[in-house]
């Protein structure tokens, strides 16, 4: 144990003789009549014995003010505990509430763990301290910011739930964190999480960052992927189950079609995810609904379950405005329930925009590829030859499988992007792809025609090309989505109302504003449960379509093994993340004031104690 304050000491070899001698002093003699004056040789020792000072006594009065004193000298002295925690005066908490701190390996789960420990170090700010508190997982959030309230800061901390979508991405906290920590030289982050994040290679923390790993198992199996594919008279049903960990475990599959059981399967699972069990069966056309569950359990159950929805006969309408595009053309019609340029089609929520830009936009969203001119989105400023095309975040679900890397360009457009847009492939700091939101559209932007290059000969071009689709229309081709993916579905213009059964059969509509309805769609964010949901599009009261999707867990969530450490770059020139023993200081100081009020009380109690018996016992009569 140290002391902050330890000159406060002095206090007590001051205040302490002071509080002795009060009781050495001579008494003052009070005058009483007697009845004897045997009395007199008592009084006349008395008078004798008492010079200036006099014998100390025993007496519970001073032992206890001498306590008392001492206790609250000590606490001003402020004693501290060295303890792993934070030293600084500026705490910056990273808090990981991505779908991986659902393991129950530290019970009850690692996610009411690292909420244990970030109240710890609140609990560790030094007086005049101040914390702010960022969220990772889903979507980024601050729920405290450069906050001295301990209550508001442990209100925050304990009002954080799981966040099944989004990914784990630290780019977008650090970099928050980072110009947070440049304001005050005594700043310090801190992250607590299993470690399983998407680091940023070119961000620089001025200040110390401590990670505080949360976790000690790494065994996990789960459904790592599952889809249900349309034939021409049947449908395929694919199954794949992973095993995360560094055991073999044999896990038995059940499938239920329409909530029926269909088949079991009995699988040993290696610990390698390049030898993980496929199951492909063939089921009716008439099945909807199919579910695949493990039976038993283990530290992560979000993946031991995982549905799939029939897409039989469903199309998605996509608008194509193009001069003559083979590559495009072919791509799309390679995906499947893509209905291309339908004149039966009453709405298209897509619209593809190649080359040419025309004088109006149509509803719905919107993908450029090379544009020509500038639009109200972006402004078109001159011309790229040869640009070297570089993912700014590779985690993105756009880029989801896709490396642009070995992509060459003849030539490209230079954009100067709006505020809007997202960018994720950069040439020299001109972006070659962004996405993003206004307006009530959701808009990507390619930068180069596909004739100025080799992509549509890649296996990326495919790949690209359904991920884009499935941004810009999520769920209008098929019936999966991922954990907090918006659901936008096409709707006709006569459409009056929206309703939405979710997992556990709570409601939302468009009347509550829930659902948003604009642009020709049907807007849905609040997509975090796993499950089924069902949709239903009225008309005057009368339901005119229905839709089902499933929400399954995110397989890059699955492995769960704790990581040690974390390479992240610090402006003092060091990488390691990782806490020391005796880094914090536990403070003591306002346990000893509680002792010392506790010990004031007492001590008012023994001073008044022939007054509260008179007063007890006028009470009891």
């Amino acid at each position: 144990m140290s002391l902050i304050s330890p000159l406060a000491l002095l206090a007590a070899a001051i205040i302490g003789p002071i509080i002795v001698a009060m009781y050495l002093l001579k008494l003052r003699r009070e005058e009483r009549t007697v009845s004897s004056t045997f009395l007199w040789q008592q009084v006349i020792r008395d008078v004798e014995a008492n010079a200036p000072w006099q014998k100390l006594r025993y007496n519970l009065l001073l032992l206890l003010q001498i306590l008392l004193m001492l206790l609250l000298v000590f606490a001003l002295a402020r004693p501290f505990f060295a303890t792993q925690g934070i030293s600084g005066r500026n705490l910056i908490i990273i808090l990981d509430r991505s779908a991986s701190m659902a393991a129950s390996d530290t019970p009850p789960s690692r996610l009411d763990t690292a909420k244990a420990t970030a109240l710890q170090l609140i609990d560790q700010l030094p007086d005049g301290g101040r914390a702010t508190l960022i969220l990772v997982g889903g979507t980024l959030e601050v729920p405290a910011a450069a906050s001295g309230d301990r209550r508001e800061l442990r209100a925050a901390i304990q009002a954080v739930a799981l966040a099944n979508g989004g990914g784990s991405d630290l780019a977008q906290a650090l970099s928050l964190a980072a110009a947070l920590a440049a304001r005050d030289e005594q700043s310090e982050v801190a992250i607590i999480s299993d470690g399983n994040l998407s680091l940023p290679n070119d961000i620089r923390v001025p200040a110390r960052v401590s990670y505080f790993p949360i976790g000690n198992s790494s065994e996990n199996s789960g459904i790592s992927a599952i889809a249900l594919e349309a034939g021409q008279n049947s449908q395929t049903l694919f199954v794949q189950v992973s095993n995360y960990g560094s055991q073999a475990v044999e896990r038995r599959l059940n499938l239920y079609l329409d909530g029926a059981l269909f088949n079991a399967y009995t699988l040993n699972l290696a610990p390698d995810l390049n030898q993980s069990q496929n199951i492909v069966v063939d089921v009716p056309p008439t099945v909807q609904q199919v579910e695949a569950r493990l039976a038993g359990s283990d530290v992560l159950p979000a993946d031991d379950r995982a549905f799939a929805i029939s897409t039989f006969g469903s199309q998605l309408n996509v608008r194509l405005l193009s001069s003559g595009n083979h590559f495009l053309e072919t791509g799309l019609s390679l995906l499947p329930n893509i209905s291309l340029n339908n004149p039966n089609a009453s709405a298209a929520p897509l619209s593809i925009i190649d080359g040419a830009i025309p004088d109006s936009f149509p509803a719905g969203n919107l993908l450029f590829i090379g544009p020509l001119r500038s639009t109200d989105y972006f402004s078109v400023t001159g011309q790229i030859d040869f640009p070297s095309l570089r993912a700014v975040s590779n985690s993105d679900p756009v880029l989801k499988n896709i490396s642009l890397s070995e992509v060459s360009v003849l030539k490209a457009a230079r954009i100067v992007p709006g505020s809007w847009a997202r960018v994720l492939v950069t040439s020299d700091g001109a972006p070659m792809l962004m996405v993003g939101e206004r307006d009530g559209r959701r808009i990507a932007v390619l930068a180069f025609d596909l004739h100025n290059s080799d992509l549509p000969l890649q296996i990326a071009f495919p790949l690209l090309l359904s991920n884009l689709i499935e941004y810009l229309a999520p769920g209008g081709s098929g019936a999966q989505l991922s954990p907090s993916q918006t659901l936008a579905l096409p709707l006709d213009p006569s459409i009056t109302e929206v309703r939405i059964s979710r997992p556990d059969r709570s409601q939302a509509s468009s009347g509550s504003g829930a659902i948003q309805i604009r642009a020709g769609q049907a807007i849905y964010a609040d997509t975090d449960m796993l499950g089924i949901y069902h949709l239903e599009a009225l008309r005057d009261g009368s339901v005119v379509q229905r839709r089902s999707y499933a929400v399954n867990a995110d397989p890059q969530e699955s492995p769960i093994r704790p990581q040690a450490d974390l390479r992240i770059p610090q402006t003092s020139g060091a990488e390691s993340t990782t806490a020391r023993n005796r880094d914090g200081r536990q403070e003591i100081w306002r346990w000893l004031a509680l002792a010392a009020l506790i010990v004031l009380v007492i001590e008012w109690l023994v001073y008044q104690r022939n007054g509260l018996v008179l007063l007890r016992q006028r009470w009891m009569r």
